[in-house]
Order: structure tokens, then C-alpha cells, then sequence
């Protein structure tokens, strides 16, 4: 029998440690540290022994098969992906339970059978008549997927080998384990062994690796970090429960922009594209309450409105609260120090929450003036009128600062009906054509919130 040796790894960051800890010295975290039984000598023969020794090759002579991307035939998961699905790449997709990880891997993989070429489907968690009746529901007939219930990473790799698919999707990489490797799975020495050579057995054999990934109480893949530095793209699926509505986003992507988002509809036949995001995050918004505009953010490429909501109340406590949602704290905070003291506002007494409708997360600082506006809406008790958006940033001075991409968020408010838009006034000097809109440039904050309840 093996020489065996006792490690201890954190499970919430990876961290390795000869002896345990109470607190994990790399996360700060208390009480994650776990035994973890790993041989002397690690095996690595199972996924080196059945590919040539690699060698190296000039950089001018290797091929540029990564521009060939595969189409899944789901148009928002391939925007998210950067345009299609990289030939031996892999790919990590975390989410809660139930919130349609499975789901979008099966009606991704009906799209990359299409072309012919055989898919792999290794389900840990269910039987092949488990999930055949997920794919009729789904409407998934494809002769070319194969599925495989299976744990045993070994075998796995074994019947991938000879079957040589396009794609190989595990789900779930928490499920897998291999002999080699003492320890049930699910622990931090075998999720991260057995993601590290699934990994490294689809970049030798040629085919893109899809892995589903549990997530913890705190919203991060149940397992070390380690897995997410291991693959090329991690896709997160966001949703709030009882919500029909799913938002798929890139953390990480080496083939593409991390700033896509994909938007979902979960249906009785599976995950549906909501074509419209602006349409459907604007479908319920009220056109007489203060506190709300609407912003025209940029994910990515995609210009999409939302609306962004705001509540100022009088507060009896010692120090008001700051509390927001979709939006960052800090910079509220801020931008509710910049009204009292540029715009006269008496907000020290005032308990201010923020609320970004839809569930989407602002990460620019154009969202600056449509957030204030909103906020002196709700103190002042002033409508802003229906067909009014806002953006720009507030600098400390209150002067509103010009920002990127100003003509797509242009285009999409015209698109959507807005007959206002208030902008700074340097995006509205280098605008290259004429909008079927009423253009409100401002320089100072003060000005923006004189105009913004004019109609």
C-alpha cells in the first residue's frame, strides 16, 4: 500500500497547510480547514500515459483552431461565452440548486450535436433515465449525445478516449473521484485532482470540457478557488428565487469579454432568450413615484435600461443607514455627501436605500447621476417624468464628467420610447449624429436636477 502523508486545505480559498489552523491565514476564515489524505507520490499516468510527450513548437506554426468557435444554437449563451464555444477549451458553470445549470448544459448540448460530432454527457447525480426525461421535457433528441452515469474519473477519461466526443459535459465535477486519491468526493483534494485532470485530458484530446460546479452558502464554488484559476471560462447563474427570470455572467473568460450577460426565462420547456432585457426590466416600472429613473447601462457590449430606484426617510438613528442593492455602498455614500454639500441637500438625517431593479449589479461610474437624481427625487418628493433616463459621472466637485460608449445608451433609450436624456455635456458636444430624442447636457449637478423634473 501507498505511503500516505496528512495535509490540511481550506475549503472556501485552497490553502494548504502541514498542520490545522483554526483560521485559514490566507482568507481569514474560521473554522474551514480540513484533513485532507493525499499519497506521497501523486499519479498522474492515468491522463499523461495515453498522449505523446508534448514538445515545443514555433509560435508562427501553430494553427488557430480557437478562431473556429462551435455554435450551441442558444444566442445568449454564446454571447456570453464570446461568440461560441472554443475548441478545447474548458469551462466551469457555478449556480444555486435548482437554478438551471443542467438545464442550460443539456440545450447546450443538443446545439453542439448538431454539427455531427458525438457529445458526451456524464451525469454523477442522475441515471440515464433521470436525465432522459429532463431532455424530452426539454425537447433534446439528438442521436449524437451520449450519456453516461458514472463518478469515477478514470473511467470517465477511459470511455472519452475511445469515443473521442467534441464536447465532454460532467455534472457535477463535485461528484467525481479518483482511486488514486483517498477520501469521498467532494473533498478539496478530490475536486480539485479530479477537475485538474478533466482539464488537462480535454486540452490533449481536442474536446471542450463543460464542468457544473456547486456553490456555497456565500455564493463561490463549493471547492478550492484553484478550480477557477484551472479553466478558461466561469459562468455564473443568478436568479432570485420564485423569479422566472436567470442572468447568466462571466467572471472569467480567456476568449472573450467578462462584462456579457445573458438573460433567461425558465419555462416549463427549459431556459428560454429574453430578447429585450430593457423591455423586461422596465415591463413593471411605475410612471408617477419619486425616486426612480431609468439608466442606460453598458454589460459589455450590450446597451440595456434599467431602473434604478431610490427611498429617503427620516431617520431615528444615531447614524442613518446606507443600504443598497445592485449598486455599490461606497459610492453612494459618496454621492450622498456630494448632494449635501454641491446641491444643498440635508441628507444627515436621512436613512437612504438604493435599489437597482431586476437584480442587475452597476460597476460604472456613469450610473453616478442617474443614482443622485434619483435619490434628490425621493427627498424633494418630485416625479421625475416617465420618458427621462440619466447618466454620467459626479466627480467630488459636483461636476458630471463625460463617459464611454454614450451613443449606443443613446440609441437604445430612442429605442425604447425616452424622449429625455440627461448627459454630461461633453458626451453631447462629440455625439457623431442627431437622436430622435431631446438631449439635456449638464455640467454641474445642480443643473441636472433643475431640468430633471421639467417635462
Amino acid at each position: 500500500m501507498a505511503k500516505v502523508r496528512i495535509d490540511y486545505a481550506c475549503t472556501s480559498c485552497g490553502f494548504s497547510s502541514p498542520k490545522w489552523l483554526g483560521r485559514c491565514p490566507d482568507c481569514g476564515k474560521w473554522g474551514s480547514i480540513v484533513e485532507e489524505v493525499a499519497p506521497a507520490e501523486p499519479k498522474y499516468r492515468v491522463a499523461v500515459d495515453a498522449f505523446p510527450a508534448s514538445k515545443p513548437v514555433r509560435l508562427t506554426e501553430v494553427s488557430g483552431s480557437a478562431e473556429v468557435r462551435a455554435k450551441t444554437g442558444i444566442g445568449e449563451f454564446d454571447r456570453v461565452m464570446g461568440g461560441g464555444v472554443v475548441p478545447s477549451s474548458a469551462t466551469l458553470i457555478g449556480g444555486d440548486p435548482g437554478i438551471g445549470k443542467s438545464t442550460i448544459l443539456l440545450q447546450a448540448a443538443k446545439g453542439l450535436a448538431r454539427e455531427g460530432k458525438p457529445v458526451l454527457y456524464v451525469s454523477g447525480e442522475e441515471s440515464e433515465a433521470q436525465v432522459k426525461l429532463r431532455a424530452a421535457r426539454l425537447g433534446v433528441d439528438e442521436k449524437e449525445i451520449y450519456l453516461l452515469s458514472e463518478t469515477s474519473v478514470e473511467r470517465v477519461m477511459a470511455i472519452a478516449a475511445e469515443m473521442a466526443p467534441s464536447a465532454l459535459l460532467i455534472d457535477s465535477i463535485q461528484t467525481m473521484f479518483t482511486s488514486d486519491l483517498p477520501g469521498a468526493p467532494g473533498s478539496v483534494g478530490q475536486v480539485r485532482e479530479c477537475a485538474g485532470r478533466l482539464v488537462f485530458f480535454g486540452k490533449k484530446a481536442g474536446m471542450s470540457v463543460f464542468l457544473v460546479g456547486h456553490v456555497t452558502k456565500e455564493g463561490t464554488i463549493a471547492g478550492p478557488r484553484v478550480l477557477e484559476h484551472l479553466v478558461d471560462t466561469v459562468l455564473y447563474f443568478e436568479g432570485e428565487k420564485g423569479h422566472p427570470y436567470r442572468i447568466l455572467k462571466a467572471v472569467k473568460n480567456r476568449f472573450g469579454s467578462t462584462n456579457e450577460i445573458g438573460v433567461f426565462e425558465m419555462r416549463s420547456s427549459g431556459l428560454a432568450e429574453v430578447a429585450d432585457p430593457s423591455g423586461l426590466f422596465l415591463s413593471e416600472r411605475g410612471e408617477d413615484a419619486s425616486g426612480t429613473v431609468v439608466f442606460p447601462a453598458i454589460e459589455g457590449t450590450r446597451p440595456l435600461l434599467v431602473e434604478v430606484q431610490a427611498l429617503a426617510s427620516q431617520s431615528f438613528l444615531a447614524m442613518p443607514r446606507r443600504t443598497t442593492l445592485g449598486a455599490d455602498t461606497n459610492r453612494v455614500i459618496l454621492l450622498c455627501a456630494i448632494l449635501e454639500r454641491k446641491a444643498g441637500l440635508s441628507l444627515y438625517n436621512q436613512d437612504v436605500f438604493v435599489n437597482v431593479a431586476g437584480g442587475i449589479e452597476l460597476d460604472e461610474t456613469a450610473a453616478d447621476l442617474a443614482i443622485l437624481c434619483s435619490v434628490a427625487s425621493s427627498f424633494k418628493d418630485q416625479v421625475i417624468p416617465a420618458g427621462t433616463a440619466a447618466f454620467g459621472e459626479v466627480g467630488l466637485g459636483g461636476e458630471v464628467r463625460a463617459v464611454p460608449m454614450a451613443e449606443p445608451r443613446l440609441n437604445e433609450a430612442a429605442r425604447m420610447g425616452f424622449t429625455r436624456v440627461i448627459l454630461p455635456a461633453s458626451n453631447a458636444e462629440r455625439l457623431s449624429s442627431k437622436y430622435p430624442l431631446t438631449l439635456v447636457p449638464v455640467r454641474h449637478i445642480k443643473e441636472a436636477l433643475a431640468q430633471a423634473w421639467k417635462k
